[in-house]
């Protein structure tokens, strides 16, 4: 077995972590300009274990953007999962929006400077699109999920989320625009209640 093959030992995952946390962190602080060995410093590990993981900045930038993509996966799956198992498609894609503005908040300042790094974008959505528009069918079919959302739309939804905004004033974003998901909100035209 060869040692790409091989499992990370225990050790060897624990520093990936922390390298991860601590390059979201310096990027979050200082923007692109962060310097990796400072991210070492922030990580509590050696410049030599930092590059052993992530040769270059570029590198250690799309592993922390391919990571935010993986959770994302994760959590779209895991609220079909629950929305099936507990027949509210509704709250749980709400529940999902919010988890995903609160991870995108944490990752907001990687991915901007991403492109000036060079990092192009890994990881693949296709798994969390196809979660996702499964879960907004089965809260159309549940008459609780209005009749022509899209998961373009959340993703709009999600781009269009104050991230750089503290925990309450997203909250408060989150409240005023979650009922709009509504099966309920797609019933009031408000061109013709204006103009009445």
């Amino acid at each position: 077995m060869s040692s790409q093959q091989r499992p990370m030992r225990a050790d060897a995952v624990r520093n990936r972590v922390k390298i991860l946390d601590a390059a979201r962190s310096q990027i979050s602080e200082h923007g692109p300009d962060a310097g990796m060995d400072e991210i070492a410093s922030a990580a509590g590990v050696a410049v030599g274990t930092l590059y052993r993981h992530f040769p270059t900045k570029t590198d250690l930038v799309a592993a922390v953007i391919a990571e935010y993509t993986q959770q994302m996966t994760i959590a779209a799956e895991a609220a079909l999962d629950r929305a099936r198992n507990t027949g509210h498609p509704l709250r749980e894609l709400a529940d999902f929006l919010r988890e995903v503005i609160r991870v995108s908040a944490m990752n907001e300042a990687v991915k901007s400077a991403a492109p000036a790094l060079g990092a192009a974008p890994v990881g693949d959505d296709t798994r969390a699109a196809a979660a996702l528009s499964e879960l907004i069918a089965l809260g159309i079919d549940a008459g609780t999920v209005r009749h022509d959302l899209t998961v373009a739309d959340i993703y709009t939804l999600v781009l269009a989320a104050p991230l750089d905004q503290p925990d309450a004033v997203r909250e408060r974003w989150a409240q005023l625009v979650l009922p709009c998901l509504t099966a309920f909100s797609a019933t009031i035209n408000l061109d013709t209640e204006s103009s009445r």
